[in-house]
């Protein structure tokens, strides 16, 4: 089992090499002069990353049930990679910052921007109904286009029925083939949470609904729309839509899902159709696509600034959290706002963030899920990466709200 930093392309023309091995091998020490160096390279107004606590949090992902854990900085041209632990069980094959991964939820930001960028050219207007587009889709011409991207229609969220027991749920639905009117129709035989604007609820239909009008909007299916809008123009030569297929392509993490029975063996979850989510959790990634993506987002290079602002319109979630249209910002026990989204697919945990300038990019992945412990320790590497080693992240952390995933069956609660 390893782990590692490396740094490279800072202006100075530093390499940083550390590595820390398990104990049958020698660790290779740091150059000289390494901290110095990331304190050169860091994003403006940002401490350092914590590549130590990185560490800490990863190993302590493995110890509560991940058989492995990764994550990747990417910070105004230095790169931290850090792994711990395996990518497949049966082989032992080592984890890897390269491999690709479900990244679940996330999927919902690379979908807001294909809407937004079709506000950009005149096709939507955000608070217009969705009916007006969709004629007869949903009960209410009061939900607009906004509300679904903000999370605030009241579409119940069919998943909390789908996956109420978990594995089980994701049995029967693993090889299956789903409409996007299919899923919408399962929301729809529920009552709504909340009047249309009402009041935040997270709900996986509201990106059924707005892959939807990509697709009307465009003519074009949702993947088709990914890759000429987002994959191909930031070169993420590593990110894939492969919906209904169900394998994940080259070298890639496999995910494991916890039973809800304590004690019960993991269940390799890594095949399957991904058609319960689709234009809501189905797109295949790497840390680094993902890191170049929202640093992108950040940074203004995918659509207008009047768009980019109306995507950080913040909803309050909690204390530390607020959604926008379809992207999380996040508030750090040291004060630092990152921005991007979780993602949650059967046997994988995402965090994938960014700075507000988008010059530090963290994506964190343990291939597990279920497990709320590792998702709780997951949310360090956060922590870590832009906090970096805070004297004040170790008073607050006890006192910050714990994780709770959204992004599969917000309704159910498991603890």
């Amino acid at each position: 089992m390893v782990s590692g930093t490396v740094g490279t392309g800072t202006a100075l023309g530093a390499v940083l090499v550390s590595l820390l091995a398990a104990p049958a091998q020698a660790a290779a020490p740091a150059p000289a002069g390494g901290a110095d160096t990331e304190r050169v390279t860091a994003a403006a107004g940002l401490a350092a990353p914590d590549d130590a606590g990185l560490r800490t949090v990863l190993r302590t992902a493995l110890t509560q049930g991940a058989p492995g854990a990764m994550a990747r900085i990417d910070d105004n041209g230095t790169v931290h990679r850090l792994v711990e632990g395996v990518a497949d069980r049966a082989t032992g094959r080592a984890i890897s910052t390269n491999d690709r991964f479900r990244v679940g939820s996330v999927t919902k930001s690379f979908s807001a921007v294909v809407l937004l960028q079709l506000v950009d050219e005149g096709k939507l207007n955000l608070d217009n109904s969705v009916n007006s587009y969709l004629p007869g889709l949903l009960p209410d011409n009061g939900i607009t286009v906004r509300h679904v991207l903000s999370h605030r229609s009241g579409l119940y969220d069919y998943t909390n029925d789908m996956f109420a027991q978990t594995v089980p749920g994701f049995e029967a639905v693993r090889n299956k083939v789903f409409s996007y009117r299919d899923l919408v129709t399962l929301s729809l035989e529920k009552p709504r949470t909340n009047a249309p604007g009402a009041a935040y609820a997270y709900s996986n239909t509201n990106f059924v609904v707005a892959g939807m009008l990509i697709e009307k909007l465009t003519g074009h299916a949702v993947g088709t729309e990914y890759k000429n809008r987002i994959f191909t123009p930031l070169h993420l030569s590593n990110t894939f839509y492969v919906h209904p297929g169900t394998a994940i392509p080259g070298s890639h993490v496999d995910g494991y899902l916890t039973p809800d029975e304590a004690g019960a063996a993991l269940v390799d979850s890594t095949e399957q159709t991904a058609s319960w989510a689709q234009s809501a959790g189905a797109i295949i990634s790497t840390a680094h696509d993902l890191d170049t993506f929202f640093s992108a987002l950040l940074r203004g290079k995918l659509m207008s600034p009047a768009q980019l602002t109306q995507m950080q319109e913040w909803t309050p979630v909690s204390s530390t959290t607020s959604y926008g249209l379809g992207l999380r910002r996040r508030t750090l026990s040291c004060g630092v706002s990152v921005y991007g989204h979780t993602g949650t697919v059967q046997g994988f945990y995402t965090y994938a963030f960014t700075s507000k300038d988008g010059k530090r990019s963290v994506t964190a992945l343990a291939n597990t899920s279920n497990n709320t412990d590792v998702l709780n320790t997951m949310y360090g590497t956060l922590e870590s990466a832009f906090c970096g080693k805070s004297t004040a992240k170790a008073a607050t952390r006890a006192a910050a709200p714990l994780e709770r995933n959204e992004d599969i069956a917000p309704g159910i609660a498991r603890d």
